[in-house]
């Protein structure tokens, strides 16, 4: 049987790759995590084919011209993310659920495109406040990427209904809570 696609979807520093990597972690749910391409260089420890996929930009533009992305977004001037559609059925074609940290417009695409074979969960900052608190303490930014950062999550929140689900990630715990309550509906039914 092939696996099912979960999305998980909200602006930059609300939590959702805290909430991901904490469901793994458990280990109760039978999914692999997608793993994302992008144009930008490594952050910090980041690993190549673990915490994305890092593209130059000849070689992210020749796969989006060559139709090998289920979505992908250019999230900032010349800043492309995307996944690619070979990773997706890599992980559903073995009979494993994939579950995707994207962007909040490529989980609206990829949900569009998957339809009922596919959850989309969206991850909501209590506010503004709390989230320009949690990228500031991240300390990977600059004050203007912040800046940035936080005008397109104001522009990103308008996107929550579109989900099947909202979580507020104001107690962690019981945000991972939620997300694993949804996720565990969905792939019972």
């Amino acid at each position: 049987m092939k696996g099912k696609v979960i999305i998980i979807s909200a602006p930059s520093g609300t939590g959702k790759s805290t909430i991901i990597n904490a469901l793994l972690e458990r280990g109760e749910i039978d999914m692999r995590f997608s793993v994302s391409a992008t144009n930008r260089a490594p952050r910090g420890t980041e690993v190549d084919s673990v915490d994305y996929y890092f593209l130059s930009d000849e070689e992210f533009r020749k796969a989006i011209s060559d139709n090998a992305f289920v979505e992908y977004e250019e999230v900032y001037p010349g800043r492309f993310y995307g996944t690619l559609k070979k990773e997706i059925s890599r992980i559903t074609d073995d009979g494993h659920n994939v579950i995707l940290d994207i962007d909040v417009k490529g989980g609206v695409n990829v949900k569009k495109l998957y339809g009922a074979n596919a959850i989309s969960i969206f991850i909501q900052p209590p506010g503004l406040d709390s989230l320009r608190a949690r990228l500031v303490s991240r300390a990977t930014d600059s004050p203007e990427a912040i800046a940035q950062r936080l005008a397109k999550a104001e522009y990103e929140l308008s996107f929550a209904s579109e989900f099947d689900r909202v979580v507020v990630n104001d107690v962690l715990a019981t945000a991972i809570s939620e997300v694993d309550a949804a996720i565990k509906s969905f792939l019972a039914g």
